[in-house]
């Protein structure tokens, strides 16, 4: 009876132990990249309204918790607020042959391609309309200047995420967790159709979308000052 007593005794102390250990493991973050990964980053938007934005107002919508470029409509949606170096995360969405770009330090006036440090393109890679395309002009290539790596697009129709990283003149392009730009501009003078980029070597400007009259969506766009 005093064997069966010490085997339940100690059977019970094993349970709660492990039972504490576990608690306390659920409220820890799962690691330190996860617990500091969104640190400084400001959302820029709320995922009901275009407040905070301005540009090319009327060309835009909010569709189910996204900014969506109006069919046949668009133009350069951009932020009020300027930034220089700096991190931004997004989710984009397209549609099948879906065009649209996001705008870097782009001045608020002209084509964000030319004017601005860049566009970098956010394009439907797969569609048959664009087959014989510059390498220059595929998904994530900063326009007409450096060609980024193709494959990392999910298939039209899901969300894929990705971060940009901007500082002095060099940008970073990580797509569903794959790098696939990763350059400096300022080392850039061969452009596509020998037209050169005049705001190439801005150090500061509007971060914004360039639609071209697609349904392209966007959701979770934060952004960190560097």
């Amino acid at each position: 009876m005093k064997n069966q007593l010490g085997i339940h005794v100690v059977f019970a102390c094993l349970l709660l132990s492990l039972t504490i250990n576990v608690s306390a493991r659920a409220d820890e973050p799962a690691s330190v990249a996860d617990a500091t990964s969104e640190e400084g980053f400001v959302t820029l938007f709320d995922g009901q309204s275009l407040d905070g934005w301005t540009g090319a107002v009327d060309g835009y919508e909010v569709v189910d918790g996204a900014i969506q470029c109006k069919a046949k409509h668009g133009g350069n949606l951009y932020t009020k607020e300027v930034y220089g170096d700096f991190v931004v995360r997004l989710e984009f969405q397209l549609p099948p042959r879906g065009n649209n770009g996001l705008a870097i330090r782009f001045p608020g006036k002209g084509d964000p391609a030319y004017v601005g440090m860049c566009e970098l393109q956010v394009l439907d890679n797969t569609h048959p309309d664009y087959a014989n395309l510059d390498d220059r002009q595929f998904h994530g290539s900063a326009y007409g200047m450096a060609a980024a790596k193709r494959g990392a697009l999910k298939p039209v129709g899901q969300w894929n995420e990705q971060e940009v990283t901007v500082i002095g003149p060099t940008i970073r392009v990580v797509l569903n967790g794959q790098e696939i730009l990763n350059t400096d501009l300022s080392k850039i003078d061969e452009y596509l159709a020998d037209r050169p980029h005049p705001g190439k070597d801005r150090v500061e400007g509007h971060f914004g979308f360039a639609g071209h009259g697609d349904a392209v969506k966007f959701r979770n766009v934060r952004i960190k000052s560097l």
